[in-house]
């Protein structure tokens, strides 16, 4: 008698295109699902629930798969990236923690309460892409669909923490005019991405010169210098100090020079696709 077919659920990664910062002061952000995810595989069996993942660390899955069926819960990247020296940023526990909600039979929104309790905070936004899928504006923890873009995705060499830097832009006091410049290159997104990339770039320059977080890299850097001199706009996708970079381009011309110049920097692409939400992934069992 054969074993039974694995069961296998996935949930996408996430890029935020614009608005990160002011989203944690109630500012809208715009937030990309992508097909670098997570999947989950579920062979049944034995006494108790079992959890294997590529690092070892549990702590936002197995919340989330409390009174699931008995059983090895595996989860493994979807798309995974190799040769890098560090995680590229993608939400990946999110991402986790939606897919063991959809395993395990919980409604995928008790992810956001799950994530925020392991992390400790939050603004969400990586949860609701990976619900939800496609693009969408968060707004007052509100996921709107929004018409997805294709952004040219970099690796700048190094990871980032996303913790220290939100405590050091917490503890600036002088932030309501940020909040509105990251308003008001959300709301230009829709018409001038290009544009709306730009006016975030520079807002969350400003913002941390300001504030003194640790947002600019030199690969960072050099990445908006190419992609204003090829005609587009490119900045950090999320809290800066490494992970991705995220460029936009008015033609496909310039968005190929500016590809062509990425060799020069020695900072590779890193394709991704839009992604729908999380469900069912089909595959051998």
């Amino acid at each position: 008698m054969s074993a039974e077919p694995a069961l296998r659920w996935r949930a996408p990664g996430k890029l935020v295109l614009a608005g990160e910062y002011a989203v944690l002061d109630g500012g809208p952000a715009l937030v990309l699902a992508v097909d670098r995810g997570v999947g989950v595989e579920l062979r049944r069996g034995g006494p108790s629930v079992q959890i294997q993942t590529p690092d070892g660390d549990a702590r936002f899955v197995a919340p989330a798969l409390d009174g699931a069926a008995p059983g090895l819960y595996r989860f493994f990247d979807l798309a995974p990236v190799t040769g890098l020296s560090g995680k590229p940023g993608f939400g990946g526990s999110a991402a986790a923690c939606v897919a063991a909600c959809a395993a395990s039979g919980r409604p995928l929104m008790d992810a956001l309460r799950i994530h925020r309790a392991v992390q400790g905070g939050g603004s969400g936004v990586d949860v609701l892409a990976s619900v939800h899928g496609g693009m969408g504006e968060v707004r007052d923890g509100a996921w709107l669909p929004r018409a997805p873009v294709n952004p040219v995705v970099v690796w700048t060499g190094q990871s980032a923490r996303t913790g220290p830097r939100v405590a050091r832009y917490l503890a600036w006091a002088d932030r309501g005019s940020f909040v509105a410049q990251s308003r008001d290159a959300v709301a230009r997104f829709a018409e001038d991405p290009v544009g709306a990339l730009e006016l975030n770039a520079r807002a969350l320059e400003a913002m941390a010169r300001a504030s003194g977080v640790d947002w600019d890299t030199p690969a960072h850097a050099a990445l908006r210098a190419l992609a204003r001199v090829c005609g587009g706009a490119c900045k950090p996708s999320g809290a800066g100090g490494g992970d991705c970079a995220v460029a936009l381009f008015p033609d496909s011309d310039a968005q190929a020079r500016f590809r062509a110049g990425l060799a020069a920097l020695a900072l590779p692409e890193i394709p991704v696709s839009p992604a729908p939400g999380a469900g069912p992934l089909p595959g051998p069992g």
